[in-house]
């Protein structure tokens, strides 16, 4: 009978745990050993490969900021802080820290409004506009003076907003920014990943705690090597030849649909972001010179889709007065690796040379 007893009240107290942990939802992600044990990540944590890696994919946006050195940071009187969103170009697959955009930036030593500018690297991959914004929307807090969006005709179909993992497990965040905002969001979206009671349960979530604790765990091997991704010695390279294919998703020639891109998405990053200034920048992309590349300009884009969506920008910006800047030239051909938007440490120098002089003219 007291065996029956011990048991009878164990389950009553994981049964009452549950209930409490699946109405509170506590924000474990909060907790983090980074910028207090060891040094908060240069960028935010993504990977596939975490014993070679030492970083992984996690979906709990409030663990991914608090292992960022954002967050440790505290905002200098001096400091001028930029912070750069966008896709994997940003975040630097296949370079370190200090050759990604932001690290090239922050060691070039340049001066903002008379204040000395700290740039903060919160990129993060997959193609999304509303991905973006989701980041953004928790970025915002730690008091930028200057956003930077990177972006590409890529990440504006409908059909790619919720396709972002992060965003389909993230569905209660986004729905708030539609409720906040001017966001178009349909919260029935089948792409959406919900939570069922038990999903909200301890239970349900030991994979989603699993990777919190993970992700501390592998900060200590981050921070004795400095190694967050996979470099390895060979890849495929970016493809420059190609078939005779006009589509770009569902669009074909001779037009493409404003209504079927996210334009929404950044006029909502334009509220969210108030009086903080936003440059909206057109990230290069490589122009083949290859076989058919009169057709299109890489594997993304046919050119006809691309060159209307250059003047769709263009008009948008004038429309909505956004600070827009298009340099999707200004890298040549050689300087990707392994995809028509990532480029080598080179191509970084040369995309930073022309960003510099773009954070300087907010305080003109």
């Amino acid at each position: 009978m007291k065996t029956l007893n011990i048991i009878v009240k164990g389950l009553s107290l994981f049964i009452i745990i549950n209930l409490l942990f699946t109405i509170l939802q506590p924000e474990i992600g909060r907790l983090s050993a980074y910028n207090i044990i060891f040094p908060g990540r240069e960028r935010l944590p993504f990977g596939e490969n975490s014993a070679k890696a030492y970083n992984l994919s996690l979906f709990d946006l409030n663990a991914m900021f608090a292992s960022h050195r954002i967050d440790g940071d505290q905002k200098q009187a001096d400091e001028f802080r930029v912070i750069l969103i966008g896709d994997s170009s940003v975040w630097g697959t296949l370079l370190k820290p200090e050759e990604s955009l932001a690290g090239q930036l922050n060691s070039a030593n340049i001066s903002a409004c008379g204040k000395n500018v700290t740039v903060y690297n919160l990129g993060y991959p997959t193609i999304s506009l509303t991905k973006d914004l989701l980041l953004l929307s928790h970025a915002i807090k730690y008091q930028p003076d200057l956003i930077i969006w990177l972006t590409t005709l890529e990440a504006f179909p409908l059909e790619k907003q919720i396709a972002s993992p992060l965003v389909a497990n993230n569905q209660e965040s986004l729905l708030r920014l539609a409720n906040s905002y001017r966001l178009k969001v349909d919260s029935n979206d089948p792409a959406f990943n919900r939570d069922s009671f038990w999903g909200s349960t301890i239970i349900g979530k030991q994979r989603a705690l699993a990777d919190v604790f993970r992700l501390q765990f592998y900060g200590v091997l981050w921070a004795a090597t400095g190694i967050d991704q996979i470099y390895p010695s060979d890849f495929t390279k970016a493809q420059t030849d190609f078939k005779v294919d006009q589509k770009f998703h569902e669009f074909e020639p001779p037009v493409l649909d404003e209504n079927s891109l996210a334009i929404n998405a950044l006029e909502t990053g334009m509220d969210l972001a108030g009086d903080t200034p936003i440059i909206i920048v057109n990230e290069p992309i490589l122009i083949s010179d290859g076989k058919n590349s009169d057709i299109r300009y890489n594997f993304f884009y046919p050119r006809w889709a691309y060159d209307q969506y250059r003047a769709l920008m263009v008009a948008q910006s004038k429309i909505n007065n956004w600070n827009y800047v298009d340099l999707w030239d200004a890298v040549p051909a050689n300087e990707f690796t392994n995809s028509a938007i990532h480029l080598t440490p080179r191509g970084e120098t040369q995309l930073a040379e022309k960003i510099e002089p773009v954070i300087t003219t907010v305080c003109r």
